[in-house]
């Protein structure tokens, strides 16, 4: 059945015009956990093409009776064979959807309903991706499961009307953040291979209002665009993969908002993360810490003129000089100090392409294999020789581990890794009980031997269950350690477990009391709740605007969203203080509970950050600072007008460093200096006062 309606409006200057097909047949659902269609055929579109610009789907009404609404998946299939999530097993202990509505402009989202379900209401995923530029004319269902027997019920009928108001029809113009826009000519992303699409970047500068009319000054070419995501692929709001390419379609390295010159980037989606900042605040923290973790950059993102929300623009982890530090290895590379590095291996899932690897010689902490995956160079890429000898030295580390003699020093573990990487790792997965952490998205790296060599952990990878963001294997408690994941989860289904470092570690007194003295230093600092908190309100300030836009589009806030623990915060800003609430009690218990004895006075702990003596000074000054020993570290002194007075390069170990400046015969005039010393992308500031 097919209806037409019009309304003219004041002399015809504006009219609303809608087409409704409906299906009057129905059918029974049956209960068997398995999808039925119900069709409409479509045709006599007043435009063959539906966008989300002047003409497209509108709104779908279903009517159903059902025992036992919260059984029920339904979703809408467009004739390009695409689906969108109109309804997911809710309405528990209600029967029945009567006159039942969805439609983007709705005022509240069908997971804030209960059942019965009548009105209007918006869909779990936006009807505006049936907009995409398809042929409308075709057959659509309403494909509708009932996943759990026992209940029964029918399909009465179902519409779906189109018109000139269509979904995804948005009123976004201008964002404090950058705006990425991109354009697949109306080709849909798929999971893989990359499809070619155009990208526009707005960027006028942090405190400055970037428009969509504004011309494209961050990028503007070509892009290979894909969909990404192992658990996080099942959500509305996807995250892609990201390539730029050149006006011919070849891939080019480009810098993108001032992140590496990289051609391989990634936009994530924070979609079961409300507060948008759980990667972000993680990397953030690795990278003062003197790691490298991706860099980030928060900003809005339109599809085909679709508004999609909040995203992160990041780097995907790679080898080069701005990434993973590590050197590039060629084929020849077959012998001698020329094989021995850089490599990136991974601890993770081996779902998807490129996951060889090898099995190592020791089992994980529950006794099931543990497995290596190649990353650089990739499976396709890596010879024989590479994949001997990095299995080789990592079956060395781990011997080296498991030996009697693993705490000698020459003879042990520390022949084989750089033990400070892995203690700032450990730290970060258990500041946020990461159910992920050391089993999933757990990097390892190796510099060539001429360069250092050795293993170190990282980089930091895949935050966005951890900070209080998972209702399983006691992700949600602020006690217990995370690295111990293998008594709360364990068994068949946890099949991903973690590595027997960790523990074994810890039973190395050098090591516990290193640890304690990192991180009472990092207590002093970076990792004080102060510190945490400036970071988390600062990224919240900054989303003020743009978060009311996100949750529109996705209206989850005060909903269940897996694998989010409660109770489930009703607001941003409630969400933003469970955040902080929880971190209070984390950081708690850890300095509670935090092995080892930390022998440098409180004195010298609060000076391990850094320091200036004496000030004031006449003619000399020794600035003293706590070091990670990942990169050089570098001292300069600035009057105050900020010109650089002294700049000295320091090589830098572990623990604290002290550098000798001397001021003799530059005549400096009485008054304020200011002492720098930068390592990697960490920063710290002394004021000092000659006399």
């Amino acid at each position: 059945m097919k209806t037409l309606s019009s309304i003219s409006l004041l002399f015809f200057s504006c009219a609303a015009f809608t087409q409704t097909f409906t299906n009057t047949t129905g059918g029974s659902i049956p209960d068997n956990n398995q999808y039925v269609q119900y069709p409409i055929n479509v045709s006599g579109l007043s435009l063959n093409s539906i966008n989300t610009t002047n003409f497209g789907v509108e709104s779908v009404k279903i009517n159903l009776n059902h025992t036992n609404d919260v059984d029920l998946r339904i979703k809408l299939q467009s004739p390009d064979g695409n689906v969108y999530v109109l309804t997911s097993y809710l309405g528990s202990g209600g029967q029945n959807y009567t006159n039942t509505i969805f439609s983007d402009t709705a005022n509240v989202s069908i997971s804030n309903g209960s059942a019965p379900f009548t009105g209007y209401f918006k869909p779990i995923e936006p009807l505006a991706g049936c907009n995409n530029g398809q042929n409308g004319n075709g057959t659509w269902y309403l494909n509708v499961k009932d996943q759990t027997s026992g209940n029964t019920g029918n399909v009465i009928s179902w519409s779906i009307t189109f018109g000139n108001f269509p979904a995804g029809m948005s009123d976004f113009t201008s964002s404090n953040l950058p705006i990425v826009l991109i354009n697949t000519n109306n080709q849909n992303i798929p999971d893989e291979p990359k499809i070619q699409a155009s990208m526009k970047i707005i960027d006028n500068g942090l405190g400055n209002i970037n428009n969509i009319t504004d011309p494209p000054n961050a990028y503007n070419n070509l892009i290979g665009i894909e969909q990404r995501g192992s658990s996080s692929g099942g959500f509305p709001q996807k995250s892609y993969g990201i390539e730029t390419r050149d006006i011919n379609g070849t891939q080019k390295d480009t810098v993108i908002l001032n992140m590496s010159n990289e051609h391989d980037w990634i936009l994530y989606a924070p979609y079961d993360d409300k507060t948008c900042m759980r990667n972000i605040l993680t990397y953030e923290l690795a990278n003062q810490m003197g790691n490298y973790a991706s860099g980030t950059k928060l900003c809005e993102l339109l599809i085909n003129g679709q508004y999609q929300g909040i995203y992160v623009m990041m780097e995907k982890i790679k080898r080069d000089g701005g990434r993973v530090d590590i050197a590039k290895l060629l084929p020849t590379d077959i012998a001698g100090d020329a094989v021995t590095g850089g490599y990136i291996i991974k601890i993770d899932k081996t779902t998807g392409a490129n996951n060889a690897g090898w099995t190592s010689n020791f089992l994980s902490d529950s006794g099931n294999d543990l497995y290596f995956q190649y990353h650089y160079p990739e499976a396709d890429d890596i010879v024989p020789q590479q994949q001997t000898y990095i299995q080789e030295y990592v079956d060395s580390f781990e011997t080296a581990l498991a030996a009697s003699n693993f705490t000698d020093p020459v003879l042990g573990y520390r022949n084989f890794c750089v033990p400070e990487t892995f203690m700032d790792f450990f730290f970060l997965n258990e500041i946020g009980k990461n159910v992920d952490g050391y089993r999933l998205s757990t990097f390892l790296h190796k510099k060539k031997d001429s360069d250092g060599g050795k293993l170190r952990m990282g980089p930091m990878w895949d935050f966005n269950l951890a900070w209080w963001n998972a209702d399983y294997c006691d992700g949600n408690v602020s006690t217990g350690w995370a690295y111990q994941f293998s008594t709360v989860c364990s068994g068949p289904g946890n099949g991903n477990q973690i590595p027997t470092w960790w523990g074994r570690l810890l039973q190395d007194q050098w090591y516990q009391d290193e640890l304690k003295c990192r991180w009472t230093t990092l207590r002093q600092g970076i990792l004080s709740n102060t510190e945490l908190y400036a970071k988390i309100d600062s990224i919240a300030t900054y989303i003020d605007q743009a978060k009311d836009r996100h949750f529109d589009q996705w209206p989850i806030l005060g909903v269940y969203t897996w694998p989010n623990p409660s109770p489930i915060p009703q607001t941003y800003a409630e969400e933003i203080i469970a955040l902080k609430s929880w971190i209070y009690s984390r950081m708690g218990w850890l300095d509670e509970n935090m092995p080892g004895t930390c022998h440098l006075g409180i004195e010298e702990i609060q000076n391990a950050s850094a320091s200036v003596y004496p000030n004031p000074f006449n003619d000399n000054v020794s600035v003293n600072w706590f070091s990670s020993g990942l990169s050089n570290a570098f001292i300069r002194v600035f009057d105050v007008q900020g010109n650089v007075l002294i700049t000295r390069e320091h090589s830098s170990d572990y623990g604290n460093n002290t550098v000798d400046l001397q001021f003799g015969g530059m005549n400096l005039s009485a008054g304020m200096y200011m002492v720098e010393i930068q390592e990697g992308s960490s920063v710290t500031r002394s004021k000092i006062i000659k006399n």
